[in-house]
């Protein structure tokens, strides 16, 4: 694991040019809800108290605000988010792109206007760190963020449990899941958020977590048509880049994010949000008089 913000990628300056280049030449994107996947999944976790049973989460992912998101797309987005029905809100990371000043109020000012009832939660990406982790921390508390990066929050709902924990981006060596592992109580069903998908092949040989949620590869920004996948894999996005996979025991869900890097264009690849809806595997007993 790795503190320092010094995995940046080469050529920096020349990447933050081109971001500068493509936000004031390229005509703005204006939001519009039509433009915009709803993905709705169920996903049954072992144990899970009927307390969670139909509890919903939003996922945000891959922001990448100043490239194909700008300001006034953000804030018509977040207003839009706040129409919708959920209980949680989790973040999993790259919320800039290559250039985070002049841009910092405007992110925590929108991480502020989510209001669901349970708390705001995220975890940081690769870009995250290489513009200033600690910037993004703070953005993180001035607007309630819970940063669970390598952390764990037991959520409590009519006397059910359910760990919601996070691990820092791996791309830069910054996850610690073995701090995860010591913080969980492994009685409870486990969400594990990840910024990057293809930790789940770390994660999954622990058999401690029940889902993890990640984003990272924009869905490769382009997906083939019927066969709902991409040929464009980064690193750590090249084994689970979009959709839902089974790893071991457990299941992985890629989100295609919101934003672009480096190309502001996508192909049968539209931004998405997340709802994720949990089920319980439990029987209900009814009692008959």
């Amino acid at each position: 694991m790795k503190n320092e913000d010094n995995e940046k990628p080469k050529a920096m300056k020349i990447r933050q040019g081109i971001q500068d280049t493509i936000t004031h030449t390229m005509p703005d994107k204006k939001f519009k809800v039509e433009n915009i996947d709803l993905v709705e999944i169920d996903i049954e976790l072992d144990n899970l108290g009927w307390g969670f049973h139909n509890y919903r989460i939003l996922n945000l992912s891959d922001i990448h605000l100043g490239q194909w998101i700008n300001p006034e797309y953000l804030e018509d987005l977040i207003d839009y988010v706040n129409t919708l029905n959920y209980d949680l809100v989790t973040l999993t990371g790259d919320y800039v792109s290559y250039v985070l000043d002049g841009y910092d109020s405007i992110l925590k000012n929108a991480f502020l206007k989510l209001k669901p009832c349970d708390g705001k939660f995220g975890v940081l990406g690769n870009h995250d760190h290489w513009m200033g982790s600690d910037k993004i921390r703070s953005i993180f508390r001035d607007s309630g963020v819970y940063d669970l990066s390598n952390d764990v929050f037991v959520l409590e709902k009519d006397g059910d449990c359910l760990n919601l924990c996070g691990v820092d981006s791996c791309t830069v060596c910054a996850d610690d899941l073995d701090k995860v592992l010591s913080c969980m109580n492994h009685d409870y069903p486990s969400i594990l958020l990840a910024h990057e998908p293809d930790f789940a092949k770390e994660s999954s040989k622990t058999h401690a977590f029940d889902f993890q949620l990640s984003g990272h590869s924009h869905g490769g920004q382009f997906i083939i048509p019927k066969f709902e996948t991409t040929p464009f894999r980064g690193p750590n996005s090249t084994k689970y880049p979009v959709g839902l996979y089974k790893v071991e025991d457990m299941i992985q869900y890629t989100s295609k994010g919101l934003g672009t890097n480096s190309f502001r264009i996508r192909v049968n690849c539209k931004p998405e949000i997340t709802i994720i809806t949990l089920k319980t595997n439990k029987k209900q007993r009814i009692s008959i008089e």
